[in-house]
Protein backbone atom coordinates (compact mmCIF):
# COMPACT_ATOMS: atom_id res chain seq x y z
CA UNK A 1 0.00 0.00 0.00
CA UNK A 2 2.78 2.76 0.35
CA UNK A 3 4.58 2.05 -2.37
CA UNK A 4 0.84 3.07 -4.58
CA UNK A 5 0.54 6.02 -2.45
CA UNK A 6 4.30 7.08 -3.41
CA UNK A 7 3.42 5.97 -6.99
CA UNK A 8 0.11 8.00 -6.59
CA UNK A 9 2.26 10.93 -5.28
CA UNK A 10 4.54 11.15 -7.95
CA UNK A 11 1.80 11.45 -10.92
CA UNK A 12 -0.09 14.12 -8.31
CA UNK A 13 3.52 15.83 -8.65
CA UNK A 14 4.30 15.62 -12.20
CA UNK A 15 0.62 17.00 -13.32
CA UNK A 16 0.70 20.15 -10.98
CA UNK A 17 3.79 20.91 -12.38
CA UNK A 18 2.62 20.39 -16.28
CA UNK A 19 -0.97 22.14 -15.11
CA UNK A 20 1.53 25.10 -13.78
CA UNK A 21 3.00 25.39 -17.39
CA UNK A 22 -0.14 24.97 -19.26
CA UNK A 23 -3.20 26.07 -17.24
CA UNK A 24 -6.21 24.97 -18.77
CA UNK A 25 -5.55 27.44 -21.88
CA UNK A 26 -3.07 29.64 -22.57
CA UNK A 27 -1.90 32.17 -24.93
CA UNK A 28 1.97 33.19 -25.09
CA UNK A 29 4.10 34.97 -27.09
CA UNK A 30 7.61 33.55 -26.97
CA UNK A 31 10.94 33.86 -28.40
CA UNK A 32 13.28 31.10 -29.58
CA UNK A 33 17.40 31.60 -29.92
CA UNK A 34 18.90 29.10 -32.04
CA UNK A 35 22.55 28.77 -30.79
CA UNK A 36 25.14 26.92 -32.71
CA UNK A 37 29.45 27.03 -32.42
CA UNK A 38 29.36 29.53 -35.29
CA UNK A 39 26.10 31.54 -36.09
CA UNK A 40 22.42 31.78 -33.76
CA UNK A 41 19.46 32.80 -34.67
CA UNK A 42 15.87 34.15 -33.16
CA UNK A 43 12.51 32.75 -34.21
CA UNK A 44 9.63 34.34 -32.26
CA UNK A 45 5.84 32.45 -32.01
CA UNK A 46 2.66 33.25 -30.73
CA UNK A 47 1.19 30.05 -29.10
CA UNK A 48 -1.98 28.80 -28.41
CA UNK A 49 -3.05 25.79 -26.25
CA UNK A 50 -6.18 24.16 -24.69
CA UNK A 51 -5.19 21.41 -22.30
CA UNK A 52 -3.15 18.00 -24.28
CA UNK A 53 -5.56 18.25 -26.88
CA UNK A 54 -5.22 21.25 -29.03
CA UNK A 55 -2.12 23.28 -29.87
CA UNK A 56 -1.46 26.51 -32.17
CA UNK A 57 2.11 27.89 -32.62
CA UNK A 58 2.47 30.96 -35.14
CA UNK A 59 5.73 31.92 -36.61
CA UNK A 60 5.82 36.26 -36.25
CA UNK A 61 9.28 36.34 -37.17
CA UNK A 62 11.83 36.41 -39.38
CA UNK A 63 10.33 37.73 -42.49
CA UNK A 64 11.40 34.07 -44.16
CA UNK A 65 9.31 32.19 -41.83
CA UNK A 66 6.51 34.36 -40.83
CA UNK A 67 2.96 33.19 -40.92
CA UNK A 68 3.88 29.28 -40.65
CA UNK A 69 1.51 27.72 -38.87
CA UNK A 70 1.48 24.43 -36.84
CA UNK A 71 -1.72 22.72 -35.29
CA UNK A 72 -2.00 19.88 -33.04
CA UNK A 73 -5.55 18.69 -32.77
CA UNK A 74 -6.51 15.63 -30.72
CA UNK A 75 -4.17 12.59 -32.91
CA UNK A 76 -3.65 15.02 -35.72
CA UNK A 77 -1.14 17.50 -36.28
CA UNK A 78 -0.54 19.76 -39.10
CA UNK A 79 1.73 22.88 -40.39
CA UNK A 80 0.70 25.82 -42.97
CA UNK A 81 3.76 27.03 -45.07
CA UNK A 82 2.06 30.23 -46.45
CA UNK A 83 5.36 30.77 -49.22
CA UNK A 84 4.57 27.90 -50.89
CA UNK A 85 0.54 27.74 -50.35
CA UNK A 86 0.31 23.95 -48.78
CA UNK A 87 -0.93 22.63 -45.75
CA UNK A 88 1.27 19.44 -44.77
CA UNK A 89 0.34 16.50 -42.91
CA UNK A 90 2.78 15.63 -39.89
CA UNK A 91 2.89 12.04 -39.30
CA UNK A 92 3.91 10.55 -35.99
CA UNK A 93 7.18 9.27 -36.90
CA UNK A 94 8.30 12.69 -37.86
CA UNK A 95 7.88 13.74 -34.24
CA UNK A 96 11.32 13.18 -32.81
CA UNK A 97 12.56 15.41 -35.73
CA UNK A 98 13.96 19.14 -35.02
CA UNK A 99 11.68 21.96 -35.03
CA UNK A 100 12.50 24.79 -36.96
CA UNK A 101 15.90 23.66 -36.98
CA UNK A 102 16.23 23.88 -33.46
CA UNK A 103 17.06 21.60 -30.31
CA UNK A 104 13.55 21.30 -29.25
CA UNK A 105 11.61 18.09 -31.28
CA UNK A 106 7.95 18.60 -32.92
CA UNK A 107 6.99 16.12 -29.86
CA UNK A 108 8.35 19.11 -27.84
CA UNK A 109 6.66 21.80 -29.15
CA UNK A 110 3.56 20.42 -30.31
CA UNK A 111 3.17 17.72 -27.14
CA UNK A 112 1.91 14.64 -28.57
CA UNK A 113 2.92 12.71 -25.97
CA UNK A 114 1.56 13.74 -22.51
CA UNK A 115 3.83 13.02 -19.48
CA UNK A 116 1.12 12.88 -17.98
CA UNK A 117 -1.19 10.64 -19.05
CA UNK A 118 1.27 8.21 -21.01
CA UNK A 119 4.04 7.37 -18.50
CA UNK A 120 4.14 5.67 -15.08
CA UNK A 121 5.61 8.45 -12.69
CA UNK A 122 8.16 7.46 -9.35
CA UNK A 123 9.80 9.49 -7.36
CA UNK A 124 13.34 8.09 -6.74
CA UNK A 125 14.94 10.47 -4.85
CA UNK A 126 15.14 14.52 -3.85
CA UNK A 127 18.04 17.21 -4.66
CA UNK A 128 18.56 20.44 -4.33
CA UNK A 129 18.55 22.12 -8.44
CA UNK A 130 19.45 26.27 -8.04
CA UNK A 131 19.02 26.02 -4.70
CA UNK A 132 15.26 24.47 -4.95
CA UNK A 133 15.04 21.65 -2.95
CA UNK A 134 13.38 19.38 -5.56
CA UNK A 135 11.72 15.78 -6.25
CA UNK A 136 13.66 13.41 -8.63
CA UNK A 137 11.02 11.37 -10.65
CA UNK A 138 11.26 8.77 -12.78
CA UNK A 139 8.95 8.70 -15.81
CA UNK A 140 8.89 5.28 -17.74
CA UNK A 141 6.46 4.56 -21.08
CA UNK A 142 3.39 2.86 -19.75
CA UNK A 143 2.90 -0.48 -22.00
CA UNK A 144 1.52 0.36 -25.73
CA UNK A 145 2.01 4.35 -24.97
CA UNK A 146 3.15 6.34 -28.38
CA UNK A 147 5.74 7.95 -26.91
CA UNK A 148 9.31 8.97 -28.55
CA UNK A 149 11.09 8.35 -25.20
CA UNK A 150 12.79 5.21 -23.34
CA UNK A 151 12.71 7.13 -20.16
CA UNK A 152 12.29 10.76 -18.65
CA UNK A 153 13.92 11.97 -15.34
CA UNK A 154 12.50 14.81 -14.08
CA UNK A 155 13.39 17.58 -11.21
CA UNK A 156 10.83 19.51 -9.56
CA UNK A 157 11.05 21.69 -6.83
CA UNK A 158 9.14 20.86 -4.20
CA UNK A 159 7.78 24.50 -3.44
CA UNK A 160 5.95 25.66 -6.19
CA UNK A 161 6.43 22.45 -8.35
CA UNK A 162 8.57 24.81 -11.38
CA UNK A 163 10.29 22.08 -13.49
CA UNK A 164 13.88 22.81 -13.47
CA UNK A 165 15.34 19.78 -14.87
CA UNK A 166 14.53 17.17 -17.56
CA UNK A 167 16.35 14.49 -18.77
CA UNK A 168 15.19 12.46 -22.04
CA UNK A 169 16.94 9.46 -22.69
CA UNK A 170 16.29 6.85 -25.67
CA UNK A 171 15.48 3.15 -25.18
CA UNK A 172 18.86 2.06 -25.20
CA UNK A 173 18.86 4.05 -21.54
CA UNK A 174 21.66 6.61 -23.42
CA UNK A 175 20.98 10.59 -22.61
CA UNK A 176 19.47 12.73 -25.51
CA UNK A 177 18.81 15.86 -24.48
CA UNK A 178 18.43 18.05 -21.16
CA UNK A 179 15.97 21.02 -20.50
CA UNK A 180 16.53 23.30 -18.07
CA UNK A 181 14.18 25.43 -16.32
CA UNK A 182 15.20 29.27 -15.03
CA UNK A 183 13.99 33.20 -14.75
CA UNK A 184 11.51 32.15 -12.23
CA UNK A 185 8.79 35.05 -12.20
CA UNK A 186 5.66 36.10 -12.08
CA UNK A 187 3.88 35.58 -15.55
CA UNK A 188 0.10 36.44 -15.60
CA UNK A 189 -1.81 35.28 -12.47
CA UNK A 190 1.41 32.60 -11.62
CA UNK A 191 4.78 32.17 -10.91
CA UNK A 192 6.92 29.69 -13.46
CA UNK A 193 10.21 29.32 -14.85
CA UNK A 194 9.88 31.67 -18.36
CA UNK A 195 12.94 30.78 -19.89
CA UNK A 196 13.82 26.99 -21.08
CA UNK A 197 17.39 26.23 -22.42
CA UNK A 198 17.36 22.62 -24.29
CA UNK A 199 21.04 20.97 -24.87
CA UNK A 200 21.76 18.45 -27.33
CA UNK A 201 24.29 15.54 -25.78
CA UNK A 202 25.67 14.74 -29.01
CA UNK A 203 26.10 18.42 -30.11
CA UNK A 204 28.89 20.56 -27.98
CA UNK A 205 28.37 24.13 -28.38
CA UNK A 206 24.55 23.43 -29.81
CA UNK A 207 21.65 24.75 -27.66
CA UNK A 208 18.17 26.29 -28.34
CA UNK A 209 16.53 28.93 -25.69
CA UNK A 210 12.98 29.93 -25.28
CA UNK A 211 11.84 32.66 -23.37
CA UNK A 212 8.59 33.34 -22.34
CA UNK A 213 7.62 37.30 -23.02
CA UNK A 214 4.09 36.87 -22.48
CA UNK A 215 1.74 34.60 -20.92
CA UNK A 216 -2.61 34.60 -20.53
CA UNK A 217 -3.86 31.94 -18.56
CA UNK A 218 -7.28 30.09 -18.30
CA UNK A 219 -8.82 32.44 -20.67
CA UNK A 220 -11.63 30.90 -23.01
CA UNK A 221 -10.50 29.74 -26.22
CA UNK A 222 -12.86 27.21 -28.38
CA UNK A 223 -12.32 24.24 -30.12
CA UNK A 224 -13.04 25.75 -33.11
CA UNK A 225 -10.51 28.20 -33.10
CA UNK A 226 -7.54 25.10 -33.35
CA UNK A 227 -8.35 24.33 -37.36
CA UNK A 228 -7.07 24.30 -40.17
CA UNK A 229 -9.16 27.11 -41.82
CA UNK A 230 -8.58 29.40 -38.97
CA UNK A 231 -4.26 28.18 -39.40
CA UNK A 232 -4.72 30.89 -43.03
CA UNK A 233 -5.97 33.29 -41.18
CA UNK A 234 -3.90 33.87 -37.65
CA UNK A 235 -1.82 37.28 -37.73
Amino acid sequence: MPFLLFGQNASQIVRKANDLVMGKTSTSLSKMTIIRPGWSREVTIKMWSKGNDYYMILITAPAREKGQVFLKRKNELWNWMPSIGRMIKIPPSMMMQSWMGSDFTNDDLLKESSIVNDYVHKIIGSEKVDGYDSYKIKLTPKPNAAVVWGKILMWVSKKGYYELKIEFYDETGTLINKQLGSEIKKMGDRTLPTKLTMIPMDKKGNKTILKMIDVVFNKPISNGFFSKRNMKRLR
